[in-house]
């Protein structure tokens, strides 16, 4: 429960904002946005004219009707596929530790680098780091790496091997960025298996190895999902066998739940406050 009480003109302002972005023709006269959101037209005129001032939104001189201004774009503009993604999946990791107890993480893409947006690692009585969200994982060493860039769009994965050609990744995933014969094999088997994997691949983390799929939402490739385990505890067999069912699973849940988010979200606007 939070002890700060509800600003109520703030989200009636946010109200008329989503009501002028559902209008077809995108304007509405301040009747139309009334009748949208129920508030009183007095009310919604006058938050019209904050807008109005704030420069979220325009009057039209010749029919008085409203439309919001090209700032409306700003307040999106930060939030990205990675926060959405981010936003999801806590309780659906939460569903995966009780399933396998060995940690796992939430990677995004950061140029030469996945980045830990989530992880259950401070949960897991399996972890071994507990400090985890915003480490970086390298892009060719690592199964979240190795998953993501396996499956990503070809333009995408261009980029991605520019980036580390030029050694912004380290010396060693340099040398594998530039053989093109590794780069090829990496990709059709990650791609046969539906996975990505390492076990001790990576020479600053010897002791551990992983498994990864890429999480999608439309066709599209927004994160990578993985369980850590000791290499020495788990057998690469083994692993595959426990652990890639119930990543494809959870990664499965956060596309319907990120397809969810998309259909109630137009919903949302038409609450009345």
């Amino acid at each position: 429960m939070t002890k700060y009480a509800n600003v109520r003109g703030l989200a009636r302002g946010l109200l008329v904002l989503q009501a002028l972005n559902s209008m077809e023709n995108g304007r509405a006269t301040s009747q139309q946005i009334s009748d949208a959101t129920g508030l009183h037209r007095t009310t919604v005129r006058r938050l019209l004219e904050t807008l109005v001032e704030e420069n979220f939104v325009r009057r039209s001189a010749s029919d008085d009707s409203f439309r919001l201004t090209l700032n409306v774009r700003s307040l999106s503009e930060g939030f990205t596929d990675d926060e959405r993604i981010a936003t999801v999946a806590p309780p659906i990791m939460g569903q995966l530790l009780q399933r396998v107890v060995w940690p796992s993480d939430l990677t995004t893409p950061d140029g030469d680098a996945m980045i830990i947006r989530e992880t259950t690692h401070r949960f897991s009585p399996l972890s071994f780091h507990r400090s985890m969200v915003g480490r970086r994982l390298p892009m060719l060493l690592t199964a979240a790496g190795r998953a993501y860039f396996s499956m990503c769009p070809d333009t995408e994965r261009d980029d991605i091997l520019e980036v580390l050609r030029s050694g912004a990744g380290g010396q060693q995933q340099q040398m594998l960025a530039c053989d093109e014969a590794y780069v090829r094999n990496l990709i059709r088997q990650t791609r046969a298996d539906g996975f990505g994997s390492n076990h001790g691949d990576w020479s600053d983390q010897r002791k551990i190895g992983a498994v990864a799929v890429a999480v999608r939402s439309h066709d599209r490739v927004l994160a990578s999902l993985n369980v850590v385990y000791l290499a020495q505890a788990i057998t690469p067999a083994e692993a595959t066998r426990r652990f890639v069912p119930e990543l494809q699973r959870a990664a499965q849940d956060m596309a319907d739940a990120l397809d969810v988010e998309e259909t109630e979200a137009p919903a949302q606007r038409g609450r009345h406050v």
